[in-house]
């Protein structure tokens, strides 16, 4: 796979503004790149967040729930079994009952029921004789589940964020910022989000009701670190009003704030509550989260997140943290198998790559998809057996090829191929008949050649260049870690070149070094590779402070040398 490695455009003058407020040289000029224009816009206060109100239908929601409310209807939420559900779920059930309603939940279990409101969830539902499905995360495109809801005369409120279908469900209302005619501004509201919006929007409606004279109203500040563990796992993108949502929840784990679940998981994972960064969301507790949802049921992880007894929160963390092991070791063998099976492939005849072993996990395919996509920088769609005549598939994307937007030209082409699909841009979920799949195969190359031309085939990483030496300390590291990055707001790596002094491999496959530039040292490590590198390389890498032994020093991490 060709690399190549081109530093970001630096817009200088926006940079020399950023250092006139107080920031530090290096740190404005990494911001300055991604489209920072003020100081203002990194204050990260909830007074910056885009209205409520212009979220459309979500008042007119507001009101049908304050009415259920105020008539002690039954309400049943109807969750995702990723992050993003889970924490959308805990968001909904913790907002509703800071108000007085009569709410539980239900999430699907990913091997017997499929995604989303599907009937056969109705069904089970129907059971508990609510009188409104909400859904979060997941509903937009659940035609036959809210028809089956209806024909029972349940009423469904849907709440995602999903991309819409060629038609919308017949629901008693939608509140999403991707369905047709919705203005909200930011089109990048994980479903936590919405949900956490429609909570605004609630409160705001019994309060001009005048629910709340004579007592505290509720605080639905104490819901923002579920917002932005969710915001982060989701990989949604990082605009102003998404990093508001981040910045808010990791100021009230770094003050002691935090729910205990999401404390347990951190302490689980062997994180720093008081230092909490969003990367401790997206690489340690949002992993251990899915795992549930991966290999079990996703209620496992709600039930951590509603948790209000430490105990109890500390031994679901510990459950979840096993499973996080388990869901490793079958990753392993399944990436292993698969690089195996590709070991002839050569990247430049294969625009995308399908793959399906009859022995791989459904909970796990969307983690290789994305190692694959890695590897080999070609959209991938990773498949396995349902168990009903079907195949389940999980892909993930590189930039340039829409994936959602790809099934769908799949589908108009050849409509009884694809049985069901949707998801985002860059990952994306599909159904289809097990004697299909060298069918699927081979439209789905033959759509992503249309769409994708060799250049966008090349790996491109992009760099905030080199840093001047007596620049590189461990404030600057703490300095960088405390910033909000994530999705389209890219945490900084740099470029430069080293001399390699040491090198040692440790835990059998990582490598130690130590790095000297302009006859300065630095400790490095560079994961997952035990290479023998020459004296001289070029670097890109990022900034860490590492702690050991309750000592804090800097260490750079390489992602990749040449």
């Amino acid at each position: 796979m060709a690399i190549s490695i081109v530093s970001r455009e630096i817009p200088l003058d926006m940079a020399a503004m950023l250092q006139q407020d107080g920031i530090h040289p290096v740190l404005a000029r990494v911001l300055a790149a991604r489209g920072i224009r003020s100081s203002k816009q990194l204050e990260g206060a909830l007074s910056g967040l885009i209205p409520p109100a212009q979220l459309t239908n979500v008042e007119r929601m507001a009101s049908i729930l304050a009415d259920a409310i105020a008539g002690k209807k039954r309400l049943l939420i109807v969750a995702d079994y990723d992050a993003d559900g889970a924490t959308a779920c805990a968001v909904s059930v913790l907002g509703l009952r800071m108000m007085g309603a009569e709410v539980s939940y239900l999430v699907p279990n990913r091997f017997e029921n499929g995604y989303g409101l599907t009937p056969e969830i109705v069904a089970l539902a129907a059971v508990m004789h609510p009188d409104y499905l909400i859904t979060v995360d997941n509903g937009i495109a659940s035609l036959e589940g809210v028809a089956a809801a209806n024909a029972l005369g349940i009423a469904v409120l849907v709440t995602d964020h999903h991309l819409a279908g060629d038609a919308l469900p017949e629901a008693a209302c939608i509140i999403n910022p991707n369905q047709p005619g919705c203005t909200f501004p930011s089109k990048h509201l994980a479903g936590v989000g919405v949900a956490f919006y429609l909570m605004l929007a609630l409160r705001a409606e019994m309060r001009a009701r005048a629910v709340f004279v004579g007592q505290t109203e509720p605080n639905l500040s104490e819901l923002l670190d579920l917002v932005a563990l969710g915001t982060v796992a989701d990989l949604v993108r990082l605009d102003d009003n998404n990093r508001i949502l981040v910045e808010q929840g990791l100021r009230r784990i770094r003050a002691g704030r935090g729910r205990v679940g999401i404390n347990a998981l951190m302490q689980v994972a062997g994180r720093d509550s008081r230092r909490a960064c969003a990367q401790d969301f997206g690489f340690a507790v949002a992993p251990r989260l899915n795992a549930a949802g991966r290999l079990e049921d996703m209620s496992l992880g709600i039930d951590c997140l509603l948790a209000v007894d430490e105990v109890e929160a500390r031994l679901m963390a510990q459950q979840l943290d096993a499973l996080n092991r388990k869901r490793r070791e079958i990753e392993a063998g399944m990436h292993d198998s698969a690089l195996i099976d590709l070991e002839a492939f050569e990247p430049g005849e294969n625009y995308s790559l399908s793959l399906y072993q009859a022995d791989w996990h459904q909970g796990v395919i969307g983690i290789l998809a994305s190692r694959l996509k890695e590897h080999y920088h070609r959209p991938v769609i990773a498949f396995a057996d349902a168990g009903d005549g079907t195949l389940k598939g999980s892909g993930r994307s590189i930039a340039g090829l829409h994936l959602r937007d790809a099934l769908d030209l799949v589908s108009k082409r050849y409509p009884d191929l694809i049985l069901r699909f949707g998801g985002h841009a860059m990952a994306a979920g599909l159904t289809i008949a097990e004697q299909d799949y060298a069918r699927f195969s081979s439209t789905f190359e033959s759509v992503v050649r249309g769409l994708l031309t060799p250049g966008d085939l090349e790996c491109v990483i992009e760099t905030d260049g080199s840093i001047n030496w007596d620049a590189m300390d461990l404030p600057l590291a703490d300095r960088l870690e405390s910033q909000v990055w994530g999705q389209g707001f890219p945490a900084p790596e740099f470029d430069d070149r080293f001399r390699v002094i040491e090198q040692r491999v440790v835990g059998g496959r990582h490598l130690k070094l130590l790095l000297e530039k302009n006859g300065q040292r630095f400790a490095a490590i560079l994961f997952g590779s035990v290479a023998v590198l020459p004296v001289n390389i070029r670097a890109v890498y990022r900034l860490q402070a590492n702690e050991y032994n309750g000592n804090r020093s800097l260490q750079l991490v390489l992602r990749h040398w040449e």
